[in-house]
């Protein structure tokens, strides 16, 4: 065989295996939208269909009137958001003093933080249930946003610390001489370089923080606080009429869920693809 068929043939079998992933990955997600959008009488037909037979909105109308989808929404914005501000900004004092501060043990914490990332979140729920009920921080924002900081932290120091020690030194060491304080020199020398460093990570923890279950299932039981993913697990457990499960309605909860995450992935991909592979400094 020649060279060059050979190389079309090593082309033909990359681009199938592309496909084939791309339609692993993809054709989840596009069941769920065709379901969202097929009346409920439609979605287990015998064959199956792969397109829009009928389409309707009565799913959503259903779903908006059997929970608060609003308010779990806007639970769900607040609580990604909230835990992931604080979460990167704590990170980032904790990943500059690991970083450029020589003190002794700052390579065990660092450690410390590492190995926390492979600690099973559902062996603290306990004992954090016991610490948050006798401080008043059950059913709260503020205490989901606690917990969820708290969860994403130390993968967000694990990430910034190398970032920080990728900037030289005598960067610093210039703006010192010049007599920059230190927030002068976090705000207009560290700041600016680490800048799509932490975008990225507020992009990740964010979805993180978006996609969280557990945390908000134990510690929001009130359903002023609820999540839409609370919300997803209370409609799977939903009595209905014929058994089984309100697909229908899950598929519907789903899209809700996983449009806003899917636009924001797509908005800055390119942000959190440069920022986790390029460093710090060019």
């Amino acid at each position: 065989m020649s060279v060059r068929v050979i190389r079309w043939a090593d082309r033909l079998m990359l681009t199938a295996l592309v496909f084939l992933f791309l339609f692993v990955v993809l054709f989840p997600f596009y069941w769920i939208m065709l379901s969202s959008f097929t009346p409920k009488y439609e979605l287990f037909t015998i064959p199956p269909r792969y397109w829009f037979s009928t389409f309707t909105l009565e799913n959503y109308q259903t779903l908006a009137n059997n929970i608060p989808l609003v308010r779990y929404f806007i639970n769900s914005l607040l609580f990604a958001a909230g835990s992931s501000l604080v979460s990167v900004a704590t990170a980032f004092l904790a990943s500059y003093a690991l970083a450029r501060i020589q003190f002794r043990g700052a390579n065990v914490i660092f450690i410390a933080f590492v190995m926390s990332i492979a600690l099973p979140q559902v062996g603290g729920l306990v004992p954090l249930f016991e610490s948050f009920k006798a401080t008043n921080l059950i059913n709260t924002y503020h205490g989901l946003v606690i917990l969820m900081s708290s969860l994403v932290l130390p993968f967000t120091i694990w990430i910034l610390v190398p970032f920080l020690r990728q900037i030289p030194y005598e960067i610093e060491e210039a703006a010192i001489i010049d007599g920059a304080r230190l927030p002068q020199l976090f705000w207009f020398i560290t700041l600016p370089i680490m800048r799509p460093a932490l975008a990225t990570m507020l992009i990740i923890n964010f979805i993180i923080a978006w996609n969280e279950l557990i945390y908000p299932l134990v510690f929001a039981t009130s359903g002023l606080n609820k999540t839409l993913s609370v919300g997803l697990v209370e409609l799977a457990v939903q009595p209905t009429a014929g058994g089984g499960r309100p697909w229908d309605l899950l598929s519907a909860m789903s899209m809700v869920m996983i449009v806003p995450i899917l636009l924001l992935v797509l908005f800055f991909q390119r942000m959190i693809v440069s920022g986790l592979t390029r460093g710090a400094v060019k």
